[in-house]
Order: structure tokens, then sequence, then C-alpha cells
């Protein structure tokens, strides 16, 4: 009996068929209790199978959240179920990251849907609120632009986030933060609206209700995140915070700030202090230095509002206060770089200065002494001293930050870089300065344990000297050695490569030998006199050149710079060089070899620290117990992938073809032209000149014999005289005859001697006007050369000038370049690391197309054996029919005697009900019949009992097979 009753109670329900059965009962119900019944019911699924109950009862739930905002239990259940559906039991077999990503499309496909999750924000009930923060925050991890977009269209959707910062509450509080930190970690527009609603204000006014720096845990790091999220790459809101009183609270936040004026006796309490400050104060001098970034147009008024209210000072004394750890005195540091870079005003006060410096010396003659004893110094001394002194790896960090820093004091500025080289020409040549100096470091070359004193000293000359004709100059005339007293004169650079050759052939770290060659590479580019100054001694050259050729895949670095340096001295000789060119060509052809060179160039192009040296760190991370692993200058590393191209060409030059840079920029073959062109003209002047003088000469012979002529015909005509007066005194008969004879003689010799002299007058006019004109045409000739020369001066002039400007215009642009580079090169990381992923994702596809081939090779198969089977099949089936027909036919008569053989049993089953019915009678009467038999006080036994029982159950059974 008990059996049939089992077999014939209801089936046990799944648990998919319970959730279709909760979430159409939700979807029906009318009631607000019925509702909440089946929300709670799917609440108790949604862990184990998030997929069935968000298929069937997301809508359903949405929809309650507007038609139940008032019923504040119902909101709670229904916001609890939702993020369950966000959060599923990790073992579920239902568990996806596909749901939250479903779940989220359906939540910002329709903006009403956000709309009513803000909604519940104006509400005071505590669940509904942080729910409410929860699940927009579960929707923003999930699709997160999507719900940007939708709280930027709700209306007071900022508001109403923004105003969870003022709750009371910590949970809704933080939950508030940290949807903030997510929505405008990449919104422009969101965080102009955040800070539009007061931001700042609400974000110092918690981080002051935490503890403030000092004692502020993981909620102010979070607000520090907001902070630099509004104000990261957004002018706007720098702008809102300078004008707002921000930069004032950067200031009381910061230590060593003004604290509140409000009288408080010290607790114990406000000692202790949180295992985060170093974290939070780290992170707000994070945080300025994004106000600082080089390139904004925000930058400058940003530079001189944290001046004017004293964070430079500030930032200074964190940097160089001894209790301190080693991070925040870097970023400190690398602030106050951030703050006075390209700063004109801000540099050139920079100097003045004073901190307490890190590094101590036993006097001082440039700080002031405080009363307690500390003495301070100059800012630029103090930096010098922590850069330049020995020191363990544990400062390597601050050093390079302290370093950044003086390149930041004399960045874009001649007059700070010129003033900065000759105090240290001064220092070093006196020999008095008692700071660290960077050509004393240099020059005299001390071997220490600490390679990086070399190489930062190099480092910073090398900024001092990049692209300044005038540094380089002023560092040319620094010599070692007296004249006259008979000492050996060694000029600067050759001080440096004898270092720099000492430390090849000794072994010592090859930062060192890098530092060397970096400011050797710079000072020689495009500068002849360097080169011509580096030649002069010639056994320099065949060391580099042992060095660039020296065999092995060691010191690929070295070698490289080895051979970039002989590549520059070959590219800007000159014949006039000690080695001239054209001896110059053949040692490196034939010592060092035209293969060697290019793949020294090559290799050092390739090499790691050169090819990804963006992407490397530049801090002490990079130490693995030992040095770090810094060994380039950002600057040169710039520098050398500018000009690979230009250093593998070099030793192909022909050595009659010069590369010649002059002062101002102009082409050396131009002038050499120009003085050509000046020199034959000169010549044809000297030629005309003396040919005048020629002529001159012949005009004053000319005159000369005529004047010998008229003395002549005067002595002559004196002599006739004479003779006539003798021959008067002798005869006067003859008188008259002679008289007549000698005025006849007269006569002709007269008309004789006046045709000579008209004659010789004649010539000599001619002659006089030949010359006259030969004279006006070789002046003639004269003036038009020197016209044209005056032309050709006044275009030299013109070109010189053009070249000015041109050269003025070079330089912007080689700015503009330079930065058009540095963004080209951020965007061809993005675009390589994208290539990579998309590479991966190829080589995926790739082996996800040849396993479907494989696939579909395999199913081809399967479906031709599928088609042989079904024409086999289909002959069976064909048998089939015909037995299925007989079978029919059968089945028909078996079921005109089953349906007799069931109205047999009907009839049976009725009189066993009514002998049930009788048997139950009897048991009635039995068990009374007992009970009275007791009553009367006959004993019954429990075998008895048994027996009766078993003997019934016989019965019962027998019955059974009688009715079977």
């Amino acid at each position: 009996m008990l059996r049939m009753l089992e077999a014939q109670a209801p089936a046990k329900q799944t648990a998919t068929d319970t959730i279709v059965t909760l979430s159409s009962r939700l979807a029906s119900a009318t009631l607000l209790e019925d509702r909440r019944a089946a929300i709670l019911g799917l609440r108790s699924f949604a862990k184990e199978y998030p997929a069935s109950v968000a298929s069937g009862s997301l809508r359903g739930l949405i929809s309650c959240l507007t038609k139940d905002a008032e019923d504040v239990d119902t909101i709670k259940v229904v916001l609890e179920t939702l993020l369950m559906l966000f959060n599923p039991n990790e073992q579920s077999p239902e568990a996806s990251d596909e749901i939250a990503l479903w779940l989220a499309d359906e939540f910002t496909q329709r903006q009403d849907n956000i709309t009513i999750l803000l909604d519940l924000l104006e509400s005071h009930d505590f669940y509904s609120r942080l729910y409410s923060l929860q699940l927009i925050q579960a929707i923003s991890s999930a699709r997160p632009e999507r719900t940007q977009e939708c709280v930027l269209t709700a209306p007071l959707g900022t508001t109403r986030l923004v105003a969870t910062l003022d709750d009371p509450r910590d949970a809704i509080r933080n939950a508030g933060l940290i949807i903030l930190n997510e929505l405008s970690e990449s919104s422009s527009e969101l965080q102009k609206l955040f800070v539009f609603e007061n931001a700042f204000e609400r974000v110092f006014n918690l981080i002051q209700a935490e503890g403030s720096l000092n004692q502020g845990g993981i909620v102010v790091q979070d607000c520090l995140s907001l902070l630099a999220n509004l104000v990261r790459y957004n002018a706007s809101n720098q702008t809102t915070f300078r004008e707002t009183g921000g930069i004032a609270r950067f200031v009381a936040l910061l230590p060593g700030g003004q604290k509140s004026k409000k009288p408080k006796a010290a607790t114990e309490e406000d000692e202790w202090t949180s295992p985060q400050k170093d974290k939070n104060i780290w992170g707000l001098l994070a945080i300025l230095r994004m106000f600082l970034v080089r390139g904004s147009t925000s930058t400058l008024p940003n530079q001189n509002a944290f001046q004017k209210h004293g964070l430079l000072q500030q930032a200074l004394n964190i940097g160089f206060d001894k209790s301190t750890t080693v991070p925040i005195k870097v970023e400190a540091l690398y602030a106050c770089a951030d703050m006075i870079r390209g700063n004109a005003r801000l540099q050139e006060g920079f100097a003045q200065l004073q901190v307490v410096p890190i590094v101590e010396h036993s006097t001082t003659s440039n700080g002031e002494s405080i009363p307690n004893g500390v003495s301070r110094v100059y800012v630029i001394d103090a930096l010098l001293d922590l850069v330049l002194s020995p020191a363990s790896n544990d400062l390597f960090d601050a050093r390079f930050a302290a370093c950044e820093c003086i390149k930041a004091y004399f960045y874009n500025h001649v007059q700070i870089r010129l003033h900065f080289l000759q105090r240290a020409i001064e220092g070093h040549l006196s020999g008095q300065d008692e700071t660290a100096n960077v050509l004393t470091t240099l020059i005299t070359g001390h071997h220490t344990i600490d390679p990086y004193r070399t190489w930062f000293a190099a480092a910073l000359v090398f900024h001092l000297l990049y692209e300044d004709r005038d540094a380089k100059g002023m560092l040319m005339e620094v010599a070692e050695g007296d004249a006259e007293s008979g000492e050996e004169v060694v000029t600067c650079i050759q001080a440096l490569i004898g270092n720099l050759i000492a430390s090849l052939q000794v072994g010592e770290d090859e930062r060192v030998s890098i530092g060397y060659l970096m400011l050797l590479c710079g000072w020689l580019f495009e500068d002849a006199d360097a080169v011509n100054d580096f030649l002069g001694e010639g056994s320099s050259l065949q060391s580099l050149v042992q060095a660039a050729s020296r065999p092995g895949n060691d010191q690929v670095v070295i070698r490289g710079l080895c051979a970039a340096l002989l590549g520059t001295i070959y590219e800007f000789s000159t014949k006039d060089s000690p080695i001239p060119r054209r001896e110059l060509q053949p040692i490196l052809t034939t010592r060092l070899g035209r293969e060697r060179y290019l793949d020294a160039i090559t290799q050092l192009r390739q090499h790691h620290l050169i090819r990804d040296f963006e992407v490397l760190p530049h801090d002490s991370s990079s130490a693995h117990g030992g040095l770090p692993e810094v060994y380039f200058d950002t600057t040169f590393v710039d520098f050398l992938k500018d000009n690979f191209s230009r250093l593998s060409r070099a030793i192909d030059r022909d050595p009659g073809l010069e590369i010649h840079q002059s002062p101002d920029g102009i082409d050396r073959d131009l002038v050499d032209s120009l003085r050509g062109q000046l020199e034959e003209k000169i010549q044809a002047l000297e030629k005309a000149q003396a040919e005048i003088l020629t002529m001159e000469q012949k005009l004053n012979q000319e005159q000369a014999d005529h004047r010998r002529t008229q003395e002549s015909s005067i002595t002559q005509v004196n002599t006739i005289k004479k003779i006539n007066e003798d021959l008067h005194k002798h005869h006067d008969a003859d008188v008259k005859k002679l008289d007549r004879e000698h005025r006849a003689a007269i006569l002709d010799l007269e008309n004789k001697h006046n045709l000579q002299v008209a004659a010789l007058n004649n010539k000599l006019l001619q002659t006089q006007k030949e010359n006259t004109v030969a004279v006006a045409k070789i002046r003639q000739e004269y003036e038009e050369k020197l016209h044209e020369m005056n032309k050709a001066r006044i275009e030299v002039e013109r070109r010189l000038s053009q070249a000015h400007e041109e050269r003025k215009e070079a330089l912007e642009s080689i700015r503009g370049f330079e930065q058009t580079a540095r963004r080209t090169k951020e965007e061809i990381a993005t675009v390589r690391q994208t290539l990579s992923t998309l590479e991966d994702t190829l080589r995926k596809s790739e082996a996800q197309i040849n396993e479907l081939k494989q696939e579909r090779t395999s199913v081809q198969e399967i479906i031709e054996k599928q088609k042989a089977e079904n024409r086999q099949l289909r002959t069976e089936i064909q048998d089939q029919t015909w037995k299925v027909k007989d079978a029919e036919e059968k089945l028909r008569k078996a079921e005109a005697a089953v349906k007799e053989k069931e109205e047999a049993r009907s009839a049976v089953q009725t009189e066993l009900d009514d002998l049930f019915v009788v048997l139950g009678d009897l048991e009635e009467k039995r068990t009374r019949d007992k009970q009275r038999l007791k009553a009367l006080g006959e004993e019954i036994s429990d075998a008895e009992d048994d027996e009766e029982d078993e003997e019934g159950e016989d019965e019962d059974d027998e019955q059974d097979d009688e009715i079977d």
C-alpha cells in the first residue's frame, strides 16, 4: 500500500524548473508580498545558477527597482540579487565572465536602468545607497565607456555620485570614492563635471578627516588616486584647482607646511603615524608633478603658483631631510626639477635657496649656521655634493634625481649654463673649490669603487656642451700644465681621452668608459676645432681603433661607442687637421675595417640598452644585488638614435668632401667659392693697375723726348745767332746777304721746327687721347668689377642673414621634430604592443583554423559514412514499414483485448474497494474487541498480535495476487 502511494506522488522538481517558476511568478505577480517572495527565492539560487536566474528574471528584477522603489526591504533584496549575479560562486557550473558583460549590457543599453540606480542614491537608507554604488561599480568594471556615457546623460548623475563623499557612513563614502575613481580614470568630461561639483574640496576634507597623510590609510590613498585622475592631463581642472586654493591645501598636507592654528593638546593618537605615511607623501608629490608636465600650456602658470606658495623650498626641504626615506627624497627632487625646468625666472632664483646638506663637510664657506648648529648651504652646492660624492647603491635614486635637478637648473638657459660652466672652470683651475666639481672629477680621473661618480659628472658636462658652441669654446681653453715652466700642456679633450683610454686598459667598470665616450661624442660632433684638438695626439686614435676592433661578444656597447666616436672624428675632420682626412680614412678602413665598423655601429643600435631604453627602468630597481643597470643619459640616447644613419655613412664619405661647420652655420664650400671669386677680381684689378702704370711711363717718356727736341732746337737757334753776329762784325757786305740767307734759313728752320713741334704735339695729343681712353676703359672695367664684387658681398651678407634665419627656423623645427619624435616613439611603442597582441591573436586564430580544418575533414568523413548508413537505413526502413503495418494490425487486436481486460479489471477493482471497506470495518471491530478484552482483564500477547498482523498481510498479498 505504501509503495502504491509513493508511486502516485508527484515527481521531484529541479533547480532550473524552480527558477523558471519563480521568474514567472515575479513577472505575473501583482501583490508586493508575492514579488518579494519570488525575489527571495531567486536570491537563493543567484550564487549557484547565475545564468539561469539572469536569463529568466533580470528584466523583472530591474522593473522592481521602479515599481517597488518605496519599499526599502524589497529594494534591498533586489539589489542583493543583482550583485550576486555579478559575483557568483567560482565553483558554480554556470559561472562565466560573459555573464557580467551580458548583465552590464542590459543595464547600459537603456539609459533608464542607470538612472534608476542613480535615483536610489537620493534615498537615506544605508543598503539602498551602498548596494546601488556597488552595482554601478560592477557595471562600470564590465562596460566602462557605456557606463560613463550613461552617467553623463543622467540628470543630476554626477551630483549624486560626488555627494556620496559627504556621507557620514564609511562604507557608503568609500564605495562612492571607488566608483568616482573608476569613472574619472579615462573620461575628461566626467573629470570636469566632478570638479564642478566641488570634488577637490570634498576630497581634501575627507583626507583631513582620515588623519591627513601621517595617519591616513587606504582611504587616503583612494583620495589621492581620485585627485590624480582629476588633474592628470586636464588643463581646465588644473586651472580650477589653482584658482580655488588647492595649492594651499597641498602646502598644508606636505611635511613642513602650515598646520591648523587651533591649540590642541597632544595625545598618543596624534603622535601615532600610519604605516602608509610614506606612500601617502609619495603619492601627493607624484600628483604635484602631474601639474608640471613638460610641454603643457598650463605648466608655466602652475610653476609660478607653486613658487608663490613656497612649494619649491618645501619640496627641497623634504628632499634633503635626513629623516625621510629615499623614495620620498627622489620624488621631492624630481618635483623640484619639474618646478623650475624651462622657467627662466625660477631658474635664476633657484641657486639662492639654501638647504641642510645630506653630504656634510667639515667647513663650509658658502652657507650659514643656524642656532642649533646645523649648517645650511646653497642648493646647487648641496646637489653637486650629493651627486658627485661616493655613495652606496641605496642612494643611487636620490643621486639620479639630484642630477636631473641640476640639469633642470640650466635647461634651455644659456646664461646660467655658461655661468655654471665658468664657475666649474674657475674652481678646477684654482683648486680651492670645497664643493664637488664636475671638471675636477672628470680630468683628475681618480679611481674609486663608485663608477657613477664619473658617470654623473660626464652626463652633466654633456648637457652643458650639447649644441652650445660658446660652452665648447670655453672648455677648449682649459688646459693642464705650465708651458713657461717647461711642463707639457695637456688640453681638456686630451685629458679626457687619456682617462678614457686608461679606463679601457685597466678594465674599470664600463660605466666610467661609457660616461667619457658620451661626453666626447657630444663634444666633437659638428665641432672641427675639437676634432683637431683630439687628433693632435695621434696615439689616442690608435687606442680607439684597437678598442673598437676588439673581438668577442662582450663589451658590445664599448665597441659601438668607440666606433661612433671614430666616425664622428672622421666626419668632421678637415684637410687642415693634424691628421688630414686623406690619411685618416685609410687608418679606419685598413686597421679597423669597414665591415667591422658598421657591425659595431649596428650592434650598438640593436643592443637592448639602446633599443629598449624608453621602457627600461632607470633606478635602483634594476640593480639585482649589484650596481643599477643605468648606462646612458636620455638626451644622449636621442642624439645617438638621430645620428645612427649619419655615422653609418660617414666611413664611405670621400676624403675630399668636408663637412665644415662655421659658428654662424654657413657652409665652408660657399665661403671658399666666394673667396676664389674675390681673388680673381683682385688679380684682374692689379693687372689693370699695372697696365695703367705702363701707359703713364710711356707718356712720361714721350714728354721727355719732346722736351729734349725743344732744347736741341733752341741750341741750334742760339748757335746760328752767334755765327750771324760774328759775320756781321767782319763783313758788313755779307751781312745783308747772310742776313737774307739767315732769315731764309731761320724761316726754313722755324718752319721745320714748327712742323716738328706740330707733329710732336699731334702725336702727344694722340697718345694722351689714347691713354685717356685706355685709362677710362680700364677704370670702367675696374668699376664694373668693383660693382660686381659689391653685389657679391651684398649677396653673401644676404645669404648670411638668410642662413641665420634658416638656422633659427631649423632649431625651432628640430625642437618640434624632437617633440614629434617623442610622441612618435610613444605611438610606436603602443603600436608595437598592439601588433604583438594581434600577432598572438593571429597565431591563435591560425591554430583554431587548422583545428577547424581537421574537424571539417573528420566531419566530412562522418557525413559520408552517415550517407551510406542513411541509404542502408532507408532500405531497412522500407522493410520495417511493412513490419510496422503488421504490428499495427496486431496492436489494434491487442488493444481490443486489453480494453476488454481493463473493463474486467475495473469490475474487480470495484469489488476490491468494497472488500477494503469491509476489511477496514473488521479491523476497527477487532481493535475494539481487543480493547474491550484488555479492559475486562484478558491478556493478549505481542506474538499473537504479530501473527495476526502477518496473517493479515498474507491475506492482503493473496488478495493482490488474485487481483493481478
